[in-house]
């Protein structure tokens, strides 16, 4: 028998593994030492009261034969793809419940949508970039290719039209730069997509986020419906991340190859994947009630509080940076003209603090360096003062 060669392209470790040995490995030496985590994605509050108790009522019923559940339907139960549909229409954009499919999260499906597409297609992906896009496309044997956010676009690449790409992943607000795409950059996307017979797949897993007047769907773009596929989760809007919870929006008139796009995913659902819990898409849907918006809007405002804590500090420092605005990332310049992995040792070493090196996520990557605002405030404020000490020393 033969493995799947494209594996040996892949690098050693997954980015967050790495971060989380160097991290461990420092731990252990030094027992004595507070180290707090401003590194991973990872929620810290507790999941809102009305979405507990949903999901306990969930739990009940599976407990009685008149309310048992067993297989789900495949796209979700209705009551929750409606429930996602109205808290579209909240903020202007419209799609229908029979286009959503529910699932376990956002970067499952990110990565298991490319099944329903050629392996010679070409990926392109924005640098720096989450790396499930471009890992889940190695694995599959796909050539992708880069646009360049930096400095000079303020970390939001464009569509170059001398670039052909068949796939398009984008991510706004972005992880891990907190940058996020105005109507007219994505109007750009969009077109380009339609004039390359080209599809985004369009993460929004940070929409909530959004404080600006910006778009929080790709769907509030005109033509989007044409070419493009949305991919969200409750992870970081409601604390799901351990809950695992999210979905994806398809519409149904779209089409390539001859071939209709919410079919196929359909088909391949069916064949792969056996639906979210009774008491999960419970617990969803009471994120999406009048009031479950009104609870969970209190702990996305204490992690934009969070990030404003560490977005003025690093403005006391001079240090340039993106996110923290719209985004509970905040992607900073490395001190002193550092590497982002020497910045990831110094500052664990010296303020026992962890970030995610910028490194990790491409190219453009090095010399800078993600924190999160998803910690404790306690901890986020002793956090930034250890690095503004440290800072101010170098």
């Amino acid at each position: 028998m033969k493995i799947n060669k494209n594996f040996d392209n892949l690098v050693p470790n997954y980015l967050f593994a790495d971060v989380a040995k160097k991290t461990a490995e420092f731990a252990k030496a030094n027992p004595d030492k507070k180290i707090i985590k401003l590194g991973i994605g990872d929620v810290t509050l507790p999941l809102a009261p009305v979405v507990v108790e949903a999901m306990k009522k969930g739990a009940e019923d599976l407990a009685h034969k008149e309310t048992f559940k067993g297989y789900p339907d495949y796209e979700g139960y209705a009551f929750l793809r409606e429930a996602i549909a109205n808290y579209y229409k909240g903020f202007g954009v419209t799609v229908s419940a029979d286009e959503i499919f529910v699932s376990d999260g956002a970067k499952s499906d990110c990565g298991n949508i490319g099944d329903i597409f050629d392996k010679d297609n070409t990926v392109l992906v924005t640098d720096p970039v989450y790396p499930v896009y471009v890992d889940s496309n190695i694995m599959a044997g796909r050539k992708i290719v880069y646009a360049s956010s930096d400095e000079s676009n303020g970390f939001a690449a464009m569509p170059d039209d001398s670039v052909k790409a068949d796939i398009i992943y984008l991510c706004s607000p972005n992880n891990p730069t907190g940058a996020a795409y105005n109507y007219e950059q994505l109007k750009a996307w969009v077109d380009y997509a339609n004039k390359n017979d080209a599809i985004i797949l369009y993460d929004s897993a940070y929409e909530a986020f959004i404080t600006e007047d910006l778009p929080r769907s790709i769907f509030a773009v005109e033509g989007a419906r044409k070419c493009a596929i949305e991919i969200c989760s409750l992870s970081k809007t409601a604390g799901f991340t351990g809950t695992r919870c999210g979905y994806t929006i398809i519409p149904k008139e779209l089409e390539r190859d001859g071939h209709n796009l919410y079919s196929i995913w359909y088909r391949r659902q069916a064949t792969k994947f056996n639906g979210v819990s009774w008491p999960v898409q419970c617990a969803a849907a009471a994120v999406f009630s009048e009031e479950g918006q009104k609870q969970i809007k209190k702990n996305i405002e204490y992690y934009q509080e969070n990030a404003r804590i560490i977005s003025s500090a690093l403005d006391e420092l001079g240090i340039y940076y993106t996110g923290g605005k719209n985004s509970p990332y905040v992607w900073l310049k490395c001190p002193n003209n550092m590497g982002s992995w020497e910045f990831f040792d110094l500052l664990l070493k010296e303020a026992n603090v962890v970030g995610t090196p910028g490194e990790g996520f491409g190219e453009n990557g090095a010399g800078y360096f993600r924190l999160t605002s998803f910690g404790d405030r306690e901890n986020t404020i002793e956090a930034v003062e250890r690095l503004k000490k440290l800072i101010k020393s170098l």
